[in-house]
This record gives structure tokens, sequence and C-alpha cells, in this order.
């Protein structure tokens, strides 16, 4: 096939405005099959023949044509991945082979001990396999009839996931059809759907700059695109795909052994990573994976182990299963990233409630694809247990977190000469004496009144989305209305002047608007929410909803406040957290506020105090982890608590049910060692309708 130049391109281009129809048809039956080729070659087989400039022009020049002539789009059209119109919600998306599990090997010993088993019950000598990284990535389906892409679906519990077809047809790399003329009746196609860690960045660079919050880590990123409503949304960011498997085949004979069934979907146009390795028995799928730890931080996307799976699909079958996953497979994790590069200096940072936490500013350097500068101290105890000193070489570990850790300092001589890290006795941002109570970690700036940094962190909070969830109300505006000295609490929102707001660097009278629009939307927020934006101490979302439901009102709070007794009769509601919200609404500052606010406008919307129930959920206190197949935690949450039961974010003795979706994590290891009951969604349906 000839390859199209990109001066052959830009002369279509210029000829697609006056093609006459039968010419525009002829000219897109060739550029729909040769813009799919292309995008094979590019995201499948990694071997593009064309640059991206010779790509752009032969996508505008079909988009052209189809402007022009509206019925010659092809349902395999390229354009078609611009996305279509919002959708009106994720309806659940049914597997009918389970999508299941894989056990976890957390070292070399344990994979070895895998590797026993499945000899073992085998009764033979080892089978081979084959060793896959482990994508870091949201696990989905691909429904492909008569070769045509149908539907796709998220894993959820493994039984049900989300229909997430609209966003996930807008992935270029993801054919539309599959490049064969003999497809199956139907196949499932699974995979990960990822975000590569050059598009991640450059994204977050662009939310940044727009006044929005970034993404904390590429896993995220990805799962929140694909459960995105609108698909206009998820074109607009570089997702991508790797094929790891078959979920069911009909009308199709299928090869007998699982990397010969992946180069079958590669030789179909399915992407399929190219680091897939086969492994002869036990010891080479280990060096194997020993090799894919080596190379992790080079990677382009991030990953956070390795897959290890039987080959023979007929040994599969006749290893089986055990529970909820397979005995033919496991998946080997990868400790904490962890590399080590010089401590140049030592900043601190003042939170939104005073706390100074200190921050390594280290000598640039990759951890896990990610180009790390800063990492935490954690508090002044950490500071002192590492006995920092500018210049010290020392390790930083990241494991999904948005900041690194420094871990420890690596020994060298001659580093006692170097200047020792200490706290500073100021506030780095006002200058106001640091204090430090006897029996808490943190260090803490006292004036909450005038210090900036604090002023910046108590607006930022206020507008959150868990909060009072004012649109547009991003850091970086944050930070101009304060360095303007537009706003110096967070009353001042509510009294922002059209004018001011408008003449602030990247506003402009319509987001001035947007945004005065928004603060008006704010102020009939219910009272849970408005309790969480004060920013009172000890006081999460679940604290606040429980105060607003025992005591309906905010006037209620305030008398209830002066009295211990009273605020320890609410549920989960305890001496130290009771003696938080005293000391707040004691405060003259506070209630001052609190009275600028209301005469400004803000609600603190009353809500109906809770009722006595009875019944399973009564009382009981649950725990979410994990993806939920068709309901958002928020939800389950609201059920929950509208049930009489009350939602707690970890798992104690005094857990009654931890509610476990797909991807549940250490807290659903934690209720099975004390044995409390874990349901899946269906159970917790079963007990919200019994009860």
């Amino acid at each position: 096939m000839t390859t199209t130049t990109a001066l052959e391109a830009e002369l279509h281009v210029k000829r697609a405005h006056e093609l006459p129809y039968e010419s525009a048809r002829e000219r897109v039956e060739v550029l729909v099959p040769e813009l799919i080729r292309h995008n094979r070659l590019y995201h499948a087989e990694d071997r593009a023949e064309i640059d991206d400039r010779t790509y752009d022009l032969l996508y505008r020049e079909l988009e052209i044509l189809e402007q022009r002539f509206s019925d010659l789009i092809r349902p395999d059209s390229p354009t078609l991945r611009v996305g279509d119109r919002p959708i009106d919600e994720l309806t659940p998306f049914p597997h009918r082979v389970p999508m299941l599990s894989l056990s976890n090997s957390l070292t070399e010993g344990e994979f070895l001990e895998f590797d026993a088993r499945v000899r073992k019950l085998l009764g033979s000598p080892s089978p081979t396999y084959h060793v896959e990284p482990k994508l870091d990535g949201l696990a989905c389906e691909l429904i492909y009839v008569h070769g045509q892409l149908e539907g796709a679906g998220t894993r959820g519990d493994g039984e049900t996931g989300e229909d997430v077809t609209h966003n996930i047809r807008t992935i270029r790399a993801i054919p539309s059809r599959l490049s064969t003329t003999t497809p199956p009746e139907r196949i499932s196609v699974r995979g990960e759907v990822l975000f590569p860690l050059e598009g991640f960045h450059r994204m977050n660079a662009e939310r940044l700059s727009s006044g929005q919050k970034a993404f904390e880590n590429p896993r995220n990123a990805a799962a929140g695109t694909l459960r995105q409503l609108d698909p206009r949304i998820a074109a607009a960011r570089p997702l991508t795909f790797f094929a790891y498997g078959i979920g069911e085949c009909d009308g199709f004979d299928l090869p007998q052994m699982h990397d010969e069934q992946l180069a079958l979907l590669a030789s179909w146009g399915l992407p399929v990573n190219p680091l897939n390795a086969a492994a002869a028995d036990g010891e080479q799928a280990l060096t194997a994976i020993r090799s894919l730890g080596a190379r992790r931080n080079e990677l382009p996307y991030e990953i956070d182990g390795a897959v290890v799976k039987v080959n023979d699909i007929q040994i599969q079958a006749k290893l089986g299963f055990v529970t909820r996953s397979p005995r033919w497979a496991t998946a080997f994790k990868f400790p904490p990233m962890r590399v080590t590069t010089r401590l140049e200096n030592v900043g601190f940072q003042v939170g939104r409630t005073g706390a100074v936490t200190p921050v390594a500013w280290l000598a640039p350097v990759r951890v896990g694809g990610v180009t790390v500068s800063r990492a935490t101290l954690h508090n002044a105890d950490e500071l002192e247990r590492l006995d920092l000193r500018i210049g010290d070489l020392v390790a930083v570990e990241r494991s999904g977190d948005v900041i690194p850790k420094v871990i420890l300092v690596v020994p060298e001589d001659g580093r006692e000469l170097r200047p020792k890290v200490t706290y500073p006795e100021r506030c780095p941002e006002c200058s106001t004496p640091l204090t430090r109570d006897a029996d808490a970690v943190a260090t803490r700036c006292p004036n909450t009144v005038t210090c900036p940094a604090q002023i910046r962190a108590a607006i930022r909070h206020f507008g959150s989305r868990i909060a009072m969830d004012i649109d547009g109300l991003g850091e970086k505006l944050v930070d101009q209305l304060v360095d303007a000295g537009l706003i110096r609490r967070v009353s001042d929102l509510y009294a922002l002047d059209l004018t001011a707001v408008a003449n602030l660097e990247r506003m402009g009278p319509r987001s001035a608007e947007n945004l005065l629009a928004a603060l008006e939307t704010s102020k009939s927020r219910p009272l849970d929410r408005a309790l969480v934006a004060l920013g009172i101490p000890q006081v999460g979302e679940t604290t606040a909803k429980d105060l607003a439901r025992h005591f309906g009102t905010l006037d209620q709070i305030l008398s209830a406040a002066s009295t211990p007794s009273a605020l320890s009769a609410v549920p989960g509601i305890g001496p130290i957290v009771a003696d938080a919200i005293q000391k707040f609404f004691s405060s003259d500052a506070n209630l001052t506020e609190i009275d600028c606010l209301r005469a400004r406008g803000v609600q603190f919307a009353p809500i109906a105090p809770a009722r006595a129930t009875s019944g399973a959920v009564s009382g009981k206190t649950f725990v979410l982890t994990g993806t939920l197949p068709t309901m958002s935690r928020d939800q389950a949450k609201a059920l929950i608590e509208a049930a009489g039961g009350k939602v707690s974010g970890s798992v104690s003795k005094k857990t009654d049910y931890v509610v476990a979706g797909a991807e549940a994590g250490s807290k659903l290891d934690k209720a099975q060692e004390l044995g409390v009951t874990i349901l899946d969604e269906a159970g917790l349906q079963t007990i919200l309708t019994s009860g």
C-alpha cells in the first residue's frame, strides 16, 4: 500500500471543499480504511508509517467531506470518536463470563509457592507460563458482534459492571471494527484502559492552569474519565488500551494457548502489550518478573506488578478456580518504587488548620514515570527521626501517593558536617511564634485570623466539592483573590464585586459572572455541607452529617455547643470531638464569621432531624471499600444513612458490615481478619430492603 505524504494530504484537504458528491464518496471509501489502518499501526503495532501532521491532515479531509455530505458518514468512521451527546446515567453491564480478580504474590517466595501448588495439582512438571505487566488502570470488557464494537463495560464486582460504551468508542487505540474478514459471531475482549504518563501530566498542567484540581494519579484519572456521562470529556483525554484476554467467543475456534489468543487479537487490530513474555517454568517466570520490575521506572505508563498465567487453556480449565480467583494465575505485586537523590533544601508549608509541615526539596529524579522534586517529611518527629541535613543522599518512595515520602538517609562519610534541618520558631507566612501541644504531633501557627496561608487554605476548603461546592473557585483564583486583597476571610466571597473579579488575570466578565452565580447557588447548601465548610477541627463529612441529622438547625447546634453532654449524646461523637466543637463555637471570631455569612445570605439550610428507626440497618456501622457495580460510594452512603445506619472510613471491632466492591483493598483484609460480615452490593440492597 502506498503511504500518503504530508504534501499529498495538504492538497487533498484543499480539494475536499470542492469535490462533487460522487468523488467525495469514493474518497471517503479510501480515507476511512486508511485512517483505521494507521490507528492500528500506531496503537496496536507500535510502527507508525506516517507522522502526526499527515494523520491530522487525512483526518481533517474526512471531516470536511462528512460535513459537506452527512450521508457519507460510515458507522466505523474515526470522526465518530470525538464523542456523541451526553447520556443520562451509567447503566449496569452484566458479564456473561465473570471477570474475576487474581490472588496476590507479594514476594518471590510466595510466587514460587504458587508455582509449587500448580505443579502439585497437575501432578506433573511445571507448565509453561505467560508473564504480563500488571497495568495500573481500569479493567474493561469490549463486546464485538460480527466484528463490530457493540458494547463495553467496567469490571465492577466481576458479575456486573457499568456500561461505558459511549466513552470506550472515543479511544483511538480500540478499533470500532476488527480487522478480519472472518470475525467471531460474538467475542468479549478483556483489557485495561489506562492513562499514558505524558498525556496525564499534560492534562494535569492544563487543569491547574485553568484553576481546576489536578488528578491524583493516572489510574484515578482513567477511572474517572470512563465514568463520565459526557463522552466529549473522554474524547479530549488521551486514554489508551491493552488487551490481556478473552472472556467468551461464539462462532470461532480459538487457539488453545493464551499467547496465541493474544497474537490473534493483535492481528485483528487490538493493542497487546509488547512487554508480554513466555516462560518455560516458574524460574523463568520469576526472571521475567524481575525484568519487568527493573524496567518499571522507564515505562510510559504505570504498572504495579506482573501477572503470571498458565499458558495452556486446557490446563487452565483443569486447574479451575478457588472462591473468586483462578488457580492458574497470580498477580505479583511490586514493592513501592524507591530511588535515591540529593536533598537540596527543606521548606515549611502552612495548612488550613495552621499545621506547619516540612517538605523536602529534592534534586529532580524519576520515580515510577513521574519526575519528583518534592517529598513530604510529615512533622517534627519525623524530621528528628531522619536527622536530615542539607545535601544528604535520601531514599524516596512513591506508592500511589500524590506527594512521595522520604524514607531514610543513605549513610555517607562527612555528613555530620552538613547543616542540620531544624523547625522554624516562627510561621514562615506571617512570622507568628509557632506552638506545639504537649500531646500533639503537629506544630501550628496559632494566627488563624490573618495568616495568609491559612486564609488561602480555608477558602479553598470552603469552596471544595465536599463543602460548598463553588464551581470555578480553583486554587489559582483563590490565590489571586487573596493577593489582591479582595478576600481576607470566607465571608468576603459573598461580597465580591463583579468588576473587580473580572479585572483579575485570566478572568473577564463572563468568568466573573459565572463565579458570582456559583456563589449565589452555594448559599442554599444543606446544613451538613456548610458545617464541613466552616473547617471545624475533628468534623468531617460523617460527623457533620451526624450533627445536622441530630439537631436539625445551626441554632440548635450553637445552643448545644456550650454543653459537652449535649454534643456527646450525638451518636459517633466522643469527648475529643465534642471538645473540639465546643472550642470552635466558643470563639468570638468564629461566631462573628458565622453571623457575617448569614448576613450575606448563607442559609445553613436546615434538615429534618433523624427519626428513630428500627430494622437491620438502624444503628449499624458500615465501611465501604472498592468499586460497586451500579452505584457510587456516595449513593451507597446516602442509602445506608437514610435507613438509620452510619458509614465509617475505617474498619474496627465496632464495624458491623463491610460492603466490598471490585478492587477492594486493605479494609477488606482487615474485615476478614476481625471476622466482620462482608457484603457485596446485592447483599447491601437485601439488608436495606429488609430493614
